[in-house]
């Protein structure tokens, strides 16, 4: 019988150990919920970590794959793509861009962004102009370049030689960015909201003084919105919430809702910059993964998706916190429409295995930031039960806390 444990002994013998150990094969999704090989249900409060935005195998977007599956998958960008093109323009309309370039995954289009940023520097101010500054705790991507870029010791512990030409600041911190700016600077880049970084949002006077500068000093700002992006943060794109449009824009994970696209969106500035032969890629922004994705973008648009991201996401956090008001070990509940974040005074791995017992999907990150980020379709019944489980594993874990602080406490009193 292929059951959960038939996939564990699989995986355990076929595949690179890089995820750690599985216990769960999910097999089937509907909505905000999945079902795994035993036939076991879970609400999926992670959305394959903001992938799934409209929720599992939303019916326009299967349909779109369905129609376009039967006609073309794939052909060389050496053509028109008719569906790339009609994706370019939908994202140029609905946002600052003026042209699109599309890839595969959220790493290649942050490469995609470095490697415009220094093109346009190079071609106005000669070479030695190539830093990017970016952010610490950020994240954005696994490529030897965009670990380079991210400002997490973990993610480039073991990797060494880096890529050179990054610069680390604190976000919300204006001065720590200013004094990494130098002659070689060409452009500053940053996640409007960080996840992997544990939900921590830039605020809209950063933002504004980050555009400023920029604006004076001819450098190109860079929005990497492959999480928070894509209505996640009660807008289309997260940026729109402060009013700063970035030169550049980096999407991925919801713009397919599963299917495997990134884009790279280029402002004024940047438009015309990449030519033939810059930059290129056989699979980005093929027929299939461009249908799903103008499917998304219509459900997103005419069904109000952004907005039901912000009223699910501020009752969400309500409920979290009036259930965990007093609870000792957790230290903060934020986030900004349906990504949001439970940071404990404790690691937090516990806290997911309990949770996904209870038949609830989340993850923790920066080991102690319970990471909450359920498809945009989410009812209030469906959040209401997550908050209850989640309130109900973190009391547990709370009271085991205390346990242990008065075990130690008695012992040096023995002592």
């Amino acid at each position: 019988m292929k059951d959960n444990a038939y996939y564990k002994d699989l995986a355990a013998r076929c595949l690179m150990p890089n995820y750690g150990e599985r216990d769960i094969a999910l097999v089937r999704g509907e909505g905000a919920r999945v079902w795994d090989a035993d036939g076991r249900e879970y609400l999926d409060f992670l959305a394959g970590i903001s992938v799934n935005n409209l929720g599992h195998c939303p019916p326009a977007v299967v349909e779109a794959l369905c129609a376009q599956a039967r006609q073309l998958m794939h052909t060389s960008n050496f053509y028109i793509i008719a569906p790339q093109a009609e994706l370019a323009r939908r994202l140029c309309e609905l946002s600052f861009a003026e042209r699109c370039l599309f890839a595969n995954s959220g790493a290649e289009v942050n490469e995609g962004a470095v490697k415009l940023a220094r093109l346009y520097s190079k071609r106005k101010y000669g070479a030695g102009r190539h830093e990017i500054i970016t952010m610490r705790n950020s994240f954005h991507g696994r490529t030897i370049g965009m670990i380079s870029a991210t400002g997490q010791e973990k993610v480039r512990k073991d990797f060494e030689p880096l890529l050179e030409g990054f610069r680390y600041a604190d976000l919300n911190n204006l001065d720590s960015v200013l004094a990494q700016i130098s002659g070689a600077t060409c452009g500053i880049m940053l996640e409007p909201v960080q996840g992997e970084g544990g939900i921590i949002a830039a605020s809209a006077a950063i933002l504004r003084g980050l555009r400023e500068e920029c604006d004076r000093r001819d450098l190109l700002l860079i929005f990497d919105e492959i999480q928070c992006g894509m209505g996640r943060c009660g807008k289309l794109f997260a940026y729109q919430l402060s009013g700063v449009a970035p030169d550049i824009m980096t999407l991925a994970k919801a713009l397919g809702n599963g299917m495997p696209i990134g884009a790279l969106l280029g402002g004024a500035k940047t438009a015309d910059i990449f030519t033939p032969g810059a930059h290129g890629t056989t699979f980005g922004g093929n027929p299939l993964a461009c249908a799903a994705a103008l499917a998304v973008l219509d459900e997103m648009t005419s069904r109000g998706i952004p907005e039901l991201s912000a009223r699910r996401g501020e009752f969400l956090r309500g409920r979290l916190r009036e259930l965990m008001a007093g609870c000792a070990i957790v230290r903060e509940i934020r986030g900004i429409g349906l990504m949001t974040g439970v940071e404990l005074t404790c690691p937090g791995a516990d806290v997911v295995k309990k949770c996904a017992a209870r038949g609830l999907l989340v993850n923790c990150t920066v080991g102690c930031v319970i990471r909450i980020l359920p498809p945009l379709i989410v009812t209030e019944d469906e959040c209401e039960r997550a908050a209850g489980i989640i309130a109900e594993v973190i009391a547990d874990e709370n009271e085991l806390q205390q346990q242990k602080e008065n075990q130690d406490h008695n012992q040096r009193e023995l002592t």
